[in-house]
């Protein structure tokens, strides 16, 4: 049985696990509480609101409406990936379903179909709200749904869950028939699980975006040949690839094949040197750039060092 984070655990889980957050009024403290259980949890629930507009859907979501009382779910995600938090405590957000399925979520096996509404859901999970209309055409940007597998990762993590399997995050669709949400291109809760299991795998402050391997001297050499050989070639629309060596045959050739577009000419001889020695340049400035990223990475790694092994190992396969 897991007793629900409390507040402070919460911030402090979603913020360790990257997620942008927005502390909404007096959303600690909001909760429906009173007329009934908040807990054990056994996951997290996602949502999408069938709103626009950030400001007026975490108004909402915080007070709710005439025939269904506020808070409607404990964290809503914006386009942005912001999460604002409104509610913490029981809210108003997964209502009855299946009983079957909650069995699931907390053995972490397969989900079955929802097929009966038996369960309160609002006492067993968190649930997050996604800004949304819901009408399978407005788009769920990649910022909201990375949102939603690190707010959800950051609290299966904080629980423990997530060892045996993926199933402590579902969908409304998943819990009570006749739901749908979430919907949209961009959204898919098989997908979200596995991001979700994939975050599990590494720290909480893991970046899928920089998950950088270390690089070789094997490594190195290549990316100095292939470094080298795109700069020994040079051509424009009106030349085939010559390679160094033909370069070289043509600086020894009389002037009038270099002349600025000499006539008879096909090609602009000046140009195409200026270019190459303009991609040299930049070509020497990535690398610098590249070592520099990567001593920043790793403290075992020299910048200058690693631009001096780079700079030989091209000068070597220029000579080959």
């Amino acid at each position: 049985m897991a007793s629900p984070l409390s507040a402070a655990k919460l911030v402090s889980a979603l913020k360790g696990e990257g997620v942008r957050i927005e502390e909404h009024r007096s959303w600690r403290t909001h909760n429906r509480n009173h007329v009934g259980s908040w807990g054990p949890v056994h996951g997290v629930m996602i949502h999408h609101t069938v709103t626009t507009g950030t400001d007026s859907s975490v108004d909402l979501c915080y007070d709710g409406h005439s025939t269904l009382p506020g808070p409607l779910c404990h964290g809503v995600i914006a386009k942005d990936g912001v999460v604002h938090l409104v509610g913490h405590g029981r809210a108003n957000h997964a209502g009855s379903g299946d009983g079957d399925v909650l069995d699931a979520v907390i053995a972490e096996r397969t989900l079955p179909p929802d097929n009966q509404a038996n369960t309160d859901g609002n006492r067993y999970f968190y649930g997050f709200e996604c800004i949304n209309l819901g009408d399978n055409k407005d788009p769920w940007p990649p910022a909201q749904v990375d949102a939603i597998v690190r707010a959800s990762a950051a609290i299966c993590r904080a629980h423990g869950w997530g060892k045996q399997g993926t199933t402590s995050v579902i969908g409304h669709l998943e819990w009570q028939p006749g739901k749908i949400d979430p919907r949209g291109p961009g959204i898919s809760m098989s997908d979200v699980r596995k991001r979700v299991a994939e975050r599990l795998r590494h720290p909480a402050d893991w970046d899928p975006e920089e998950d950088d391997m270390p690089l070789s001297d094997a490594d190195i050499e290549k990316v100095a040949k292939a470094a080298a050989r795109q700069v020994a070639l040079y051509k424009d629309d009106r030349m085939d690839s010559r390679d160094a060596r033909q370069m070289w045959d043509d600086a020894a050739s009389p002037h009038h094949t270099w002349q600025f577009r000499a006539e008879g000419a096909d090609r602009d001889a000046w140009a195409l040197l200026s270019r190459t020695h303009g991609e040299v340049v930049a070509l020497r400035a990535a690398v610098a750039e590249l070592a520099g990223a990567l001593a920043a990475r790793d403290g075992s790694v020299d910048a200058e060092e690693l631009v001096a092994r780079i700079e030989q190992a091209v000068e070597a396969a220029g000579r080959g």
